[in-house]
């Protein structure tokens, strides 16, 4: 496995990652699919800002990607960052997450960032100890904020100092 940026090429298929991960899941607070050029300008606006887009490459395949962006738009929390990671369906549990997010605690901590947040379903109970691993702490919870799948979904808030 090959940990990577992702380039215009890999777009298509993290498309199809991202939008099976809201077809069935969670972790993504939209029932909207997104379609190719959309990911497209996404990942040119990362690339604008000089947030990292990075993906996991397994014999040719984007296995996962991950990134970050700025945690809000306020000059106050410049050196703060949410993260998001998603993984194909068939290459889940076999660590290339906690790959992605710690090449993107590198590359945040030599951006100069202070802080990387993460919000996480409170009931994804795999995201949750991936992250605690990975030294994240739990910080808060945002009781019934989200709907999706006709109920109710709570966000859990982890941030670790970098």
């Amino acid at each position: 496995m090959r940990i990577e940026d992702a380039t215009d090429a890999d777009v298509p298929e993290i498309v199809a990652i991202y939008n099976d991960v809201i077809a069935t899941s969670t972790a993504v607070f939209s029932d909207q699919p997104v379609t190719v050029e959309s990911r497209r300008e996404w990942l040119r606006a990362h690339r604008a800002r000089g947030q990292p887009v990075i993906v996991a490459r397994v014999d040719g395949t984007v296995a996962g990607f991950a990134s970050y962006g700025e945690f809000r738009p306020w000059p106050g929390y410049s050196t703060t960052v949410e993260h998001s990671v998603h993984i194909a369906a068939a290459w889940r549990r076999q660590g290339i997450g906690g790959r992605l997010v710690r090449e993107l605690l590198e590359r945040a901590r030599k951006d100069g960032k202070h802080v990387m947040v993460a919000g996480i379903d409170a009931e994804n109970h795999a995201s949750l100890r991936l992250h605690e691993q990975l030294g994240f702490r739990p910080v808060g919870r945002l009781a019934q904020v989200a709907r999706k799948f006709d109920r109710w979904v709570d966000l859990a808030l982890l941030q670790l100092e970098l």
